[in-house]
């Protein structure tokens, strides 16, 4: 039982790794409170389901066209302080929407503005920050590490809803965005005295921009394993994973609830994915497998078709508990399988591209979703993205069990091969 326990937390025997996990879990439920803010604001401003879905769209769209850039730059310059200029940029624009927010002077417009300039600065963000945790806990805890961010996420997605649901009952909105402005400060604060190498992984002589974008996307599309993840992602995220603008709406149009109700439905996502955090943290010394990655995404598809026919408040906080388990088993296992079958040079650039099919088509789906919900309300919405999982999902599978080759029957072959290396 202690042997599991240690296997658990393996990354965090890592300095480095500890200072930044520590200073993401403050700053990410500071995240979540403003997301949770931020969609009932919109919802209070505009009284449209496809205008939250237009805010989204915005914020995320910027992912579709920088991501790639990003990944190079990510390969090419350092990690630690390409990602001091991203997390102080994102407090700007908290304290500035919490302003306008506290003075009433806050327009749907700003919302809009402020969301399209987050996306932008979370573009260069996400691959910089994921291709980082190999620099701080190295290849053998790799999984670990991913696993403990994720359950980092996952807690604050507990908590952060639950308190924005209490705040902007008690408070008002404003608090939300203030805080999460102030939360930056200690991922800010960790970024400093931390202590690694401050050069970029991709040291060749300069070239065109194209040709490193070009080498990025060749390097997936010969890699049978990563090509087939990249393309059930595209499918899921698209379609499957746009519950920042379903849950508002299920949650104040189908279930009638407040903005109380609305922070605990999305709170229960958190719970759900804590307890699958905790399981992949005992097995995360495995490394990945191909049927976790399959598993998550059947579960995610099925249990948001279930919820298309639910009325029940109960219940709502049941399925998405297990939207929430599906979701982190599928991502978490996804986002460690490419960065240990990527080599050094190139782990930017995949994971930028892994940034721009998970998070760069959310304005696709955000309007998909958007405009479903508009139509036939969240159970419509939710129902689709269902269906178009389970089809993905199933095309995926016999596309797999078609083409692979033996040296690809798991993941765990390439870690196992990785960790012999060292």
């Amino acid at each position: 039982m202690t042997t599991g326990l240690v296997q658990a937390v393996a990354a965090l025997k890592h300095r480095n790794f500890r200072i930044f996990w520590t200073g993401q879990i403050i700053s990410l439920i500071g995240a979540w409170m403003q997301s949770v803010a931020q969609g009932w604001l919109v919802l209070q401003l505009t009284d449209s389901p496809l205008l939250l879905g237009v805010v989204s769209a915005v914020q995320f769209t910027p992912m579709l066209f920088l991501s790639l850039i990003a990944g190079v730059a990510a390969d090419r310059l350092p990690k630690r302080k390409l990602l001091l200029v991203t997390q102080i940029s994102s407090s700007l624009t908290a304290l500035i929407l919490g302003l306008l927010v506290i003075t009433g002077r806050v327009c749907f417009w700003h919302v809009l503005i402020l969301a399209g300039i987050l996306g932008t600065i979370n573009a260069f963000d996400s691959p910089t920050r994921q291709s980082f945790i190999v620099e701080l806990v190295g290849k053998k805890d790799l999984m670990n590490a991913i696993v403990l961010n994720s359950t980092a996420f996952n807690g604050a997605r507990i908590i952060g809803p639950a308190l924005a649901g209490l705040a902007i009952d008690q408070l008002g909105m404003a608090p939300c965005f203030l805080i999460n402005a102030a939360s930056y400060l200690a991922v800010i604060y960790g970024l400093l005295v931390i202590r690694v190498d401050d050069v970029g992984q991709d040291r060749e002589p300069v070239r065109m921009m194209g040709t490193k974008i070009r080498e990025g996307l060749q390097y997936i599309i010969q890699t049978p394993l990563i090509l087939r993840i990249i393309v059930l992602i595209i499918m899921l995220s698209t379609f499957s994973m746009n519950f920042h603008v379903l849950v508002p709406v299920l949650a104040r149009n189908t279930l009638g609830l407040g903005a109380q109700g609305y922070g605990y439905l999305m709170s229960a996502m958190g719970v759900g994915a804590i307890i699958g955090a905790f399981f992949l943290a005992l097995v995360s010394h495995l490394g990945p497998q191909w049927y976790i990655i399959m598993g998550g995404a059947v579960g995610l598809s099925v249990f948001q078709l279930l919820l298309a026919f639910n009325r029940s408040y109960f219940l709502a906080l049941l399925l998405l508990g297990f939207c929430g388990l599906s979701m982190l088993s599928f991502v978490t296992s996804v986002n460690t399988t490419l960065q240990l079958n990527s080599p050094d040079h190139l782990r930017g650039r995949v994971m930028s591209i892994y940034t721009l099919v998970f998070l760069g088509l959310v304005p696709l789906g955000s309007l998909f979703s958007g405009s479903i919900s508009d139509a036939g309300g969240a159970p419509a919405g939710l129902a689709a993205a269902g269906v178009v999982g389970i089809i993905s999902t199933a095309a995926v599978f016999l596309w797999e069990k078609h083409q692979r080759t033996p040296d690809e029957r798991s993941s765990y072959k390439k870690w196992q091969q990785e960790i012999n290396r060292k």
